[in-house]
């Protein structure tokens, strides 16, 4: 073989490995490149993950809050309830107390006349002819009342002791008044 070949076949192979050098190079900065983006894409994402664990973390918050809310808006209510229990046994108290003092009141009162359990009696046979002074005609009922201060009947007796049924008609149908 000639010389000259060798010398062309020597210049082929250095051309070949400066030309695998450079793309080897080449590729090796794209690779990087590469590996750069995916590391700032990464980097991205994982902000996004910490920003997204933050809301997180105030939701629960605000929803531990709300139930902590809550559960004091129970603890009130509770003790509200308690409260006006309480206040309404002690205007129960009162009034069983009210009652007891006016049938009492009515037992020492020689105007009234009482029945043996000190109630008034309403029945027209009073002392004082059957007239019912002091007593307005709409306070005096021919019912007992209740102890809560309700009456069983709500019929009228008018001054001479007789039931008023006219003015139970006119509570239970009252007129417009023009």
């Amino acid at each position: 073989m000639e010389p000259w070949v060798w010398v062309v076949v020597g210049i082929v192979v250095v051309v070949l490995i400066v030309l695998l050098l450079v793309t080897g190079q080449r590729r090796k900065a794209i690779q990087q490149k590469r590996d750069e983006s995916h590391r700032e894409k990464a980097a991205e994402i994982r902000q996004k993950a910490q920003n997204i664990e933050l809301d997180a973390r105030e939701n629960e918050a605000r929803a531990t809050r709300a139930r902590a809310d809550a559960e004091q808006a129970q603890v009130e209510a509770a003790r509200l309830r308690q409260e006006a229990e309480k206040k309404a046994a002690e205007a129960q108290s009162l009034r069983s107390e009210v009652a007891e003092h006016t049938r009492k009141a009515d037992a020492v009162d020689p105007d009234v006349r009482t029945d043996r359990d000190g109630r008034p009696d309403l029945t027209g046979s009073r002392a004082d002819g059957g007239r019912m002074e002091g007593v307005r005609a709409d306070d005096a009922r021919t019912d007992d009342a209740r102890m809560d201060g309700t009456r069983v009947d709500e019929t009228a007796v008018d001054r001479d002791g007789k039931v008023d049924r006219d003015a139970r008609v006119d509570r239970e149908n009252p007129r417009s008044g023009i």
